[in-house]
């Protein structure tokens, strides 16, 4: 397992990968050497996931889960170094949204700005108990660059994400799960076994067939029904010549619990 300067990667669970932004003193906000991180790490996963099959996204520490874009070192910045600092978080965007490993983001505090596009770009969230959110960049003027203007909307609704980026407004725990940003809201204590209970039930699934299910749903909304249907066959094909598949089938009428291999 590779080591990083701003990361932290555990084993919880089998087949459970946890990445942990590792700046608490900064409120784990992202600096260029995050958004590198970030990038091998996804990168690293998407090309050989090994035996990981879930991956839980959190913030270390109990009061931030990412405060976004670190503006201490962003200070001072010439547009062109802004520019080439960009373009890392815009790979680093990309290489997580491209994931096809399942992402269960466990949102432990504030997630602000960057922080905020994170929670928009994994598969689903779990928050804590008093979590505010927040896209803050027009406050700063910017826009949101690490698929927030995107990923928010699509998240919760058009209208509602024009609302909250062109206002900037903070939001919480309630409103995220109102608003479709969040799947359920827990006290700070039971978050993490929450989320790797669920992330178990995921592991313990044929990992081929939540691979292609994942990437089915994600594609198929951005096209037409009838061309997402149409994908939708395309991903169920792949799952029909896998081990997985039989053993699936043979562990029901052997009723019993399916061992997959992921092949």
């Amino acid at each position: 397992m590779n080591s990083y300067e701003t990361l932290l990667l555990s084993h919880p669970k089998n087949h459970v990968l946890q990445i942990t932004l590792n700046r608490p003193a900064a409120a784990n906000a992202f600096n260029t050497q995050m958004a590198q991180d970030l990038v091998n790490a996804f990168e690293a996963i998407t090309m050989d996931p090994g035996d990981t099959r879930v991956l839980v996204l959190t913030g270390s520490g109990d009061r931030a889960f990412c405060a976004g874009g670190d503006l201490k070192e962003r200070n001072g910045m010439s547009d062109t170094a802004w520019g080439r600092q960009h373009l890392i978080y815009e790979r680093m965007a990309r290489a997580i949204l491209n994931c096809p490993t399942p992402i269960i983001g466990v949102i432990n505090g504030a997630a602000y700005g960057g922080g905020c596009e994170l929670v928009a770009a994994v598969d689903f969230a779990y928050v804590a108990e008093g979590a505010k959110f927040a896209q803050t960049e027009v406050k700063f003027g910017i826009i949101p660059g690490a698929g927030g203007t995107q990923t928010l909307a699509r998240a919760i609704g058009e209208r509602r994400a024009k609302e909250l980026i062109l206002t900037g407004q903070v939001f919480d725990a309630d409103q995220a799960l109102d608003w479709g940003l969040a799947n359920a809201i827990y006290p700070l204590k039971e978050l993490m076994p929450a989320a790797l209970a669920t992330a178990q039930t995921l592991a313990e699934n044929a990992p081929i067939a939540v691979r292609q299910a994942k990437q089915a749903i994600g594609k198929g909304r951005q096209m037409s029904l009838a061309d997402g249907l149409s994908f939708e066959i395309e991903a169920y094909n792949r799952t029909i010549p896998s081990q997985d598949r039989r053993e699936g089938v043979k562990a029901f009428n052997e009723k019993r619990k399916p061992n997959f291999s992921g092949f």
